[in-house]
């Protein structure tokens, strides 16, 4: 009988390797950095302005149509959109047109993703608008709109009697001469210039990384629970009614009670025109999704609700007769640039830091979709670095912070967007406003800027309706979502966004600690496994059985 032989043994002899000192790694660390050499600049150069990159390679006949069409159709959205989302910020129409400017332009010479749409966007505007109402009024202006000046007159510096509202004030804690309306503005480019550099600080330490921590379920919560409170700000509109923001926490519910308590106050004309409009935009909107396979562009049910509500309250006097709010004088041509006040960025930098944070992870949450369903790759460092500089050169030019809008950037992909080409055709169209159409709107009313914003709200708004489907789904993320939700409309924005953070942390930890352990059977005579536990009539498996761990948003098998 012969004896099997054993296997001869193998010795393994470990490598030793040198240990290096910190100051050693980061002397390399440096010296890999920043070496320098002809291919190293020249790929540096290209990585940060990608655009040199791929506009060479611009295809005309392929790609030209599409990027104009989608570019129009954009622009002539964001038109509308700018002077409304202004409402939000509590600045004058004129930024809101600023800002989708300078954006679409860095954008394109700075983004990755063909498709985004950067520019000003309803949640980064009601975020600055909370910042700089609580800035003035703690300065002491009156946040009613009755007090409200434009400081675009006699470059920023307006000298009236003491008894009228926009006085040339000196602000003793900054040393800042100016009206309310210039001092808003300088708290909200302050502000913008801030969340820019945390952004860009960011890109610089590679930490793109953060947005793994947003997850779905808490962005959209996020996102529902602030349009709660975007409607809620923007309701006194559709009534006409004077009542300023509220200061703090409980936006909604102080808001509510104040519209209740002041619902006699109604501007009737206000209210009818604000019926008529919801009704139209609804009906466009309805009318779109229903022959969205028909139509080869959206419809501008905005432009087209803008300029009839306009041209009525200009030759019907609805100021003059009927008291209604309008959007009132905005001029044409470019403010001079200035400077961000640096002297207000101490009491600012706390605020900025949520403002970051949302702008960059909607940004890159919106280039890595549209990239993925397109079959194309962007660089999420890359797109912080420039949603970063969309916030800090714009921030000289008298602009508020902007992100990737998630409707502009449908519509970009509906509409045969090729590249970022399509974006200075969209800047070229707000230019067209700036320098040409601007006085039109001046007797555009407010309440039709509110109803605007208002039906842009639908999407997030329908949330509440897929929410049971969502538990069904995962009830981890329908608490996330709701706990997110609650926490962004009945608290405040900033609160929520903290809450939604750390309540999913603690969700995923949880389940990395609880996982589900299943072991798996094979449907009969496929190549398909099952949990056992929840189907009847799987095969076992006798002599390899499979089991299942789910962890969180991992999976082992």
């Amino acid at each position: 009988m012969e004896v099997a032989k054993s296997p001869p043994m193998i010795s393994l002899e470990r490598k030793v390797r040198p240990r290096k000192g910190p100051v050693e790694i980061i002397r390399t660390k440096l010296r890999r950095q920043l070496s320098c050499s002809v291919p190293k600049v020249k790929s540096t150069i290209t990585d940060f302005f990608p655009v040199i990159l791929w506009l060479p390679k611009y295809k005309i006949k392929e790609y030209a149509w599409g990027d104009l069409m989608s570019g129009l159709i954009v622009g002539i959205i964001l038109v509308p959109q700018a002077i409304a989302y202004c409402l939000l910020a509590g600045l004058e129409p004129i930024y809101g047109l600023y800002t989708s400017f300078f954006g679409n332009i860095i954008y394109f010479i700075l983004g990755t993703s063909r498709h985004v749409s950067v520019g000003i966007f309803s949640l980064m505007s009601l975020m600055v608008g909370q910042v700089v109402d609580r800035e003035v009024y703690l300065a002491g202006f009156d946040l009613s709109d009755e007090s409200k000046q434009s400081s675009l007159d006699s470059e920023w510096n307006i000298t009236e009697d003491f008894s009228k509202t926009a006085i040339n004030l000196t602000i003793n804690a900054f040393n800042i001469e100016c009206g309310k309306e210039c001092y808003a503005i300088s708290i909200a480019t302050a502000l913008t210039f801030l969340a820019g550099v945390y952004q860009v600080v960011m890109a610089v330490f590679r930490m793109g990384f953060v947005s793994i921590y947003l997850s779905a379920p808490m962005l959209e919560g996020f996102a529902t629970g602030a349009s709660c409170t975007i409607l809620t700000v923007q309701a006194k509109y559709l009534l006409g009614l004077k009542i300023p923001r509220h200061q703090g926490y409980g936006t909604v519910v102080v808001t509510w009670i104040n519209i209740f308590k002041n619902i006699h106050n109604t501007n009737f004309c206000d209210m009818i025109t604000s019926a008529i409009c919801i009704a139209v935009l609804l009906g466009g909107k309805e009318l779109q999704e229903r022959y969205k396979n028909r139509l080869k562009m959206p419809l501008p049910t905005e432009l087209v609700v803008v300029a009839l509500a306009t041209i009525v309250s200009h030759f019907a006097d609805l100021n003059g007769h009927y008291s209604s709010s309008v959007s009132g004088a905005i001029p044409t041509g470019f403010i001079p640039p200035q400077v961000p006040n640096f002297e207000l960025m101490p009491r600012l930098a706390v605020d900025a830091i949520p403002l970051a944070v949302i702008s960059f992870a909607f940004t890159v949450s919106l280039s890595e979709m549209f990239a993925k369903k397109n079959g194309y790759t962007v660089r999420p460092n890359q797109e912080m670095l420039a949603i970063g500089f969309c916030n800090i050169i714009p921030s000289f030019f008298h602009c508020f912070t902007t992100s990737a809008a998630l409707a502009k950037t449908m519509v970009k992909d509906s509409t045969g967007c090729q590249t970022q080409v399509s974006s200075v055709i969209s800047a070229f169209v707000v230019l067209l406003v700036l320098l040409f159409l601007a006085p039109f709107f001046y007797s555009l009313q407010k309440c039709v800027l509110a109803c605007i914003i208002i039906v842009s709200l639908r999407g997030a708004l329908q949330k509440f309706r897929d929410f049971p489907r969502l538990w069904r789904l995962s009830k981890i993320d329908a608490v996330v979502w709701m706990v997110t939700m609650s926490s962004a409309a009945l608290i405040s924005v900033e609160i929520g966004l903290l809450v939604g953070v750390v309540f999913s942390m603690i969700c995923v930890v949880a389940q990395t600690q609880y996982p589900k352990v299943s072991l798996l059977g094979q449907i009969e005579n496929t190549n398909h496994y099952e949990d056992m536990g929840d189907y009847n009539s799987l095969l076992s498996i006798p002599k390899s059985p499979a089991r299942l761990l789910e962890c969180s948003f991992l999976t082992y098998i």
